[in-house]
Order: structure tokens, then sequence, then C-alpha cells
């Protein structure tokens, strides 16, 4: 429970409410046990006596004390479900917060379905965990410990049976919470597994449909969710064991009072109402036991999430900024890799990259192409320090990356990833993502630039149209050109491009070409591209092969010099012998 002992933290700011509501809890614990001090007097004095002003009396002390513990119990949940649902919401912020500064090696590692689980079901869990721990984990010691001492006031023989009774009920509770914790975390392991494989479905629903795979995904669900409900199967018996054996405790520990107590009752050691309020410490001793027995399994369950939670809390980004790190307030855009060599999760023996040295000069624009699988795409990912390198360093205006503020850094890269994410908004507000201070002629500008503005114009609603979940509502290459247009508008030094036109028609991109070379003046850009007419007027072509350059030059010079370039132009442009002039 070592994961549970750490959401002390998080409740710290609510020390004052929680304080408030333990103090009502105690005083409803002392309310509800003094009832059966009261039933013992009623039945020893008024009803024995047949007083009917005591049984009035206390019948209605009785009743006041009934509606005090009813407004006590209101109370208490009212500030226990206040205070359990403001720190699961902190803790799903924090927990949020914390992805959002997490590099692209911890998205490798923690998928996008595994966090989802964990932001969602996991932190209700311990929202759960706080509000029941609030109520029935502090109500419960206080009404067993209560129970424990006026049983010893009423009758020490009796008391002295619930030494035996007590730590047998305690330690069998405890033996099934060990046992049920890694199990539990095995459910929550596949729930993540089915959380991910549903996220895949629903994200990729139209290529399902598009290549008859539906029957696949189906069974590939089905074995997640088997798994899932087999694992839940297998918690559920091992707990299903737990009641039986603790209402077996509570059941001997009634026979026991009653064979115990009715023999000091024949001997006139012991009253009729002395023995029925024994039964009711018992049961208020006990029964809070059975409870929490109950609750082991969410218990458990609570405990899995909080460790799964604290995981994603505790990872650390793998790209660090230093501490002496200086912000850049404009780059003139000169790159340089040193010796650069790459691997993902810094597993050396299988460099993505190796030995890579390239220098860039402000204003350039360098293309890279290369087989699939190449490292095109790793390389320019470690500019903007999506990773950091294994090997060697990356310069930009003479400074290491790393002396670099992330914030400041990234400012000044323009960045056109391979997937055009768009967020649900309007495009404008998706062009201005990152620049939110741009002006609407800005906004125009950039989209004109990128060949956006006339199919925006087409919409009914121009730049107020409603952009659907991941951009649904617009095709791929309008997806691609506001994903341009989004990085033109931050003015940065450095531009990256990687295969951003991949899904655009050869007129259109041969008009976004001709825009972006005004734009590119006096800017550093990085392109990759599918299409080697694409990069053909670059002012260098860096060739990659297995993470290594293996050429660099002009479309011309590449051509009459490296024989992977040849060969990739030629495939691609139907050309047997000969070169293009």
């Amino acid at each position: 429970m070592k994961s549970l002992s750490r959401l002390i933290a998080f409740l710290k700011p609510y020390q004052g409410s929680i304080t408030l509501s333990m103090v009502l809890l105690v005083c409803l614990v002392m309310t509800d046990l003094s009832i059966p001090r009261l039933i013992q007097t009623l039945i020893d004095t008024g009803i024995r006596q047949r007083d009917m002003n005591i049984i009035l009396n206390i019948s209605l002390i009785m009743l006041g004390l009934t509606l005090l513990s009813a407004l006590l119990t209101v109370s208490s949940m009212l500030i226990a479900v206040r205070v359990s649902n403001k720190v699961a919401a902190d803790i799903r912020r924090a927990t949020f917060v914390q992805t959002q500064s997490f590099s692209f090696g911890n998205l490798d590692r923690l998928q996008t379905g595994q966090l989802l689980t964990r932001m969602t079901s996991d932190i209700t869990q311990i929202g759960q965990l706080i509000f029941q721990t609030m109520r029935s984990f502090v109500r419960a010691p206080l009404m067993i410990l209560g129970s424990l001492v006026l049983l010893a006031i009423t009758n020490w023989q009796v008391a002295l049976m619930m030494a035996v009774l007590m730590p047998a009920a305690i330690g069998v509770f405890f033996l099934y919470a060990a046992k049920a914790q890694p199990l539990f975390m095995q459910v929550q392991k596949k729930l993540s597994r089915l959380n991910t494989i549903l996220q895949e479905n629903l994200a990729g629903v139209r290529l399902i449909k598009a290549f008859v795979r539906a029957d696949h995904e189906s069974n590939r669900f089905g074995t997640a969710n088997v798994n899932l409900m087999d694992q839940s199967i297998k918690v559920d018996r091992m707990l299903a064991f737990l009641l039986p054996t603790l209402r077996l405790l509570v059941n001997l520990g009634f026979v026991a009072v009653i064979w115990f107590g009715g023999i000091q009752v024949i001997d006139g050691s012991l009253t009729v109402g002395e023995l029925v309020a024994l039964n009711n410490y018992i049961f208020w001793a006990l029964f809070p036991l059975i409870n929490l027995g109950m609750m082991v399994g969410f218990i458990s369950s609570a405990d899995a999430s909080a460790q799964r939670v604290f995981e994603v809390l505790d990872s650390q980004p793998e790209v660090q900024e230093s501490p002496n790190a200086i912000a850049i307030p404009k780059m003139k855009g000169k790159v340089a890799l040193e010796q650069v060599s790459f691997s993902y999760g810094n597993t050396r023996n299988e460099m993505v990259l190796e030995n890579i040295d390239l220098r860039v000069n402000p204003g350039e624009k360098v293309a890279f192409v290369g087989a699939t699988g190449s490292g095109k795409s790793t390389l320019i990912n470690l500019i903007p320090r999506f990773y950091d390198v294994s090997q060697g360093k990356i310069l930009i205006d003479e400074k290491d990356v790393k002396e670099i503020t992330l914030d400041s850094l990234r400012k000044e890269i323009g960045v056109v990833l391979q997937e055009s994410v768009l967020f649900s908004g309007s495009i404008s507000e998706n062009i201005r993502y990152g620049n939110s201070e741009a002006t609407d002629e800005e906004v125009v500008s950039a989209a004109k630039t990128a060949q956006a503005h006339d199919f925006i114009m087409g919409f009914p609603d121009g730049y107020d149209t409603w952009i659907g979940q991941r951009g649904v509502n617009l095709s791929g290459g309008q997806k691609q050109r506001l994903a341009i247009a989004r990085a033109l508008l931050i003015d940065p030094s450095i531009l990256i491009l990687d295969d951003s036109t991949s899904s655009v028609d050869l007129e259109t991109e041969a008009k976004l070409r001709d825009a972006l070379n005004d734009f590119m003046k006096n800017r550093t850009t990085f392109m990759i591209a599918q299409r080697i007419s694409s990069v053909m007027d670059a002012d260098r072509i860096v060739v990659l092969d297995r993470g290594r350059i293996v050429g660099t030059g002009t479309h011309r010079e590449l051509l009459d010099t490296n024989q992977i370039y040849r060969e990739i132009y030629q495939s691609q442009m139907g050309i047997d012998g000969g070169f293009a002039q």
C-alpha cells in the first residue's frame, strides 16, 4: 500500500476539510455507540420497573440521537465528496501536466491507450478510495475501538473473547488484501490493453473498413476482452471466500456472547439489558470489518491504480533542460551536426543514425532522401530536441541545443510532422495554434502561402469553419496545408517539413513549392519528401542509407555521382537510362 500513502501530499491542501470531517465522524461514532447504552437502561430500568416516563424519555433521546446521526452522516459525506473530487481533479491535472513535459521517447513507451486509462479510470478509482477512506476507512477503526472500550467496561470477560476473534478477523482482512493487490494490477494492465485496441479502432475505423479487417479487429478486441474477463473472474473468485469467512467470525462472536452472557444472566451476574448492549457492541466491533472486507477488492484495485498513476508522475522527461540553459531571442539558423549517433532507448547495438556530420548555413534549403527506415525523420526530430542524441552534438548558431531553453529553441523552429494533427475547433484556431496573438491578416497570409485559402473560403463559414476531431471533415491534403500554414504563422528561423505534401496533388504542390520558396528566403529549411520532384531545387540534397550519409550535393551532382540517388530518381521518373536535364 506504499502508493496509497503517497496520496497524502495531494491531501495537504484540504487539511481543514479533512479535520472537520474527522471531528464529525468522531461525533457520529459517539452518537451511534451511545444508543446501546440507552437500550440497556431502557430494558433494565424502564421496562423492568414498568416506568413509562423513563421509557418515553429514553425513546425521545434515542430519536434525537438518530436524527443527529443522520445529520452528521450527511455532513461528513458532503465533505468527503468535495475533497475526493477535488483531489482527483488535482491528480488528473498533475498527470496531464506531466505528460505535456514528456519527450517523444516517453510517449513511445507510455502508449496513448495506457495514458488514457491512467488519467480516467485509474484516477477515478483513487478519488473513490479517498471518499471511502474519509467515510468507511476512518469510521470503522473508530467504531471498533469505541465498541471494544465499552465492551470491556460492560463486561471484561466477554471482552477477552474478542481478544481472540478480532486479531483473527483483522488477519483475514489483510491476508486477502495482500493477495488481491497484484491480481488487480493485472486487471488494470489488461484494461489498458483493451483501451489501446479500442482507441486504435476508433481512430482507424475508416482504414479497417477500407481493408475489410472488421473480423480481424473484432477477434483482436475479443481476445483482449476475454483476457480482462478471465482476470476479473480470478480476482472475484478469490474474494468470494472473504466475506463468508468474516461473517463466520462475526457469528462466532454473537454465539459466544449469547452463550457466555446467557449463563451470567441466569446466574444473576449480568442483566438482560447488559446482554443486549453486549450484542450491540459485538456487532459494532465486527460489522465494520465485514464492510471493509467487502471493499478489499476496491482497496487493492485503487492501490494498483495509484501505482500506475504515480508511474506517470514519477517518469522524468528523457529530454531534460539544463539548469544553465539560456533563452535565445532570435536565431540566425546556422545548424551543425557533429558525429551524431542515435538509437531509440539508448540501445547502442541498434543505432538508427551513425556518425552524422552535417553543416547547414543560414538560409540554406537542405533536403533528405532515402529509403523508408533510413533515418530521415529521426534526424530532423533531433534538431528541436524531440529526442536527444545518443552520441555527438547538435549546434545552432554555434550553441549546443542542450544549452538552449526548450521553449526558445522550439519557438524558433516551425515543424510540420508526417502526421498532420489538428484539434477540434475552428480553422482559424488551428492555424493560430502556435501564435495565438496573430492578426486575421497574418492568418490569411499564412493560409495563402500554404495554398489553403481557396478551399477554406469554399466552406460556408470560411475561417470559422469547425474542424471535427483530428480533422475528420477534411481531406489529407487539406489537413497538410493547414499544418503548413500553422508552422509558417510562427515566423520560424528554421523550418522543418517532414513529407508534408504527400497528400497534395501535383498541381497544388507546384504552387505551394513556388510560394514556399519566397517564404524560405533567409530561413534555414529542412525537407523530407517521397517525391524527388519536390526536392530537386534544394540547395543541397543529403542521401541517407541505413542511418548513414552516403551522398550530398545538388540534384545534378548526385545524379552524376550517387548510385542510390540515381536509382530513386529513375524509379520515380520512369527513366531506364540517361539523366534528365
